[in-house]
């Protein structure tokens, strides 16, 4: 009976000590994707142009996502994502990424990458809580500066669009095949069950503590790129 109970205990430690792991990896997911989110939106010639910022629906941000391999390329990361609802931002769902491109490469490479969801179809993908990167239309690399190209589709047609930056510089990032899905453990940790992309998204649960300050950093981002592009539609 006694080493029942001190097995019990034990593993009632061990599942709280894994708990506090979880939630403090989550904490600081959220501190790095503000850091990015800010450092990327505040360099507006050769960053996210205002218009494309201002129309995203949702936003994704994986900070240090890990791509490249010793022989077939691929990507592995952990970000948090939200969507617009109409009180405002929503909370954070939590996100994993990965697979993508096969082809020889050697060395690793820490890479901050944002994803836009542009329209309905992108957004409702999102909510699937997992779904594949599959190609054109799908995602594209965004257009980078103060303003986006009048020659570009990126209102049209595509559902994504993304943005990395590797060692401080906004580069290329081909997620074709890459899978989205819930990052199921970060969710219970922080929302204390495994809530859907469905139910966190569209505003069903709120902002934890935790998330306030990325929430409030989108918020603001959003806001400004929006006040931005109303003030230069007033100057044409």
């Amino acid at each position: 009976m006694k080493k029942l109970i001190v097995f019990v205990l034990m593993g009632c430690l061990g599942n709280l000590a894994w708990a506090g792991e979880q939630k403090k990896d989550v904490t600081e997911r959220l501190q790095m994707a503000t850091e990015v989110l800010s450092q990327m939106t505040a360099e507006p010639d050769k960053g996210i142009p205002e218009e494309v910022l201002g129309s995203a629906k949702c936003i994704a941000v994986v900070p240090h996502l890990i791509k490249g391999g010793f022989i077939f390329g691929g990507k592995h990361g952990r970000g948090v994502a939200t969507c617009r609802t109409a009180e405002g931002w929503s909370a954070p769902a939590f996100i994993s990424i990965g697979g993508g491109s096969a082809g020889p490469q050697i060395g690793l490479e820490g890479v901050d990458l944002i994803m836009l969801i542009m329209n309905d179809r992108g957004m409702q993908q999102l909510l699937s809580s997992k779904f594949q990167i599959s190609g054109e239309g799908s995602a594209a690399a965004g257009p980078v500066g103060r303003h986006a190209s009048a020659g570009t589709d990126w209102k049209m047609d595509t559902e994504m669009l993304t943005y990395s930056r590797a060692k401080g510089v906004f580069a290329g990032l081909t997620l074709e095949g890459a899978v989205v899905e819930q990052d199921s453990d970060s969710t219970t940790s922080v929302y204390g069950h495994d809530a859907s992309f469905k139910s966190v998204l569209q505003g069903g649960v709120s902002t934890p503590d935790i998330a306030r300050e990325f929430i409030r950093t989108v918020r603001e981002a959003a806001h400004k790129a929006k006040a931005e592009e109303v003030r230069e539609g007033e100057h044409k």
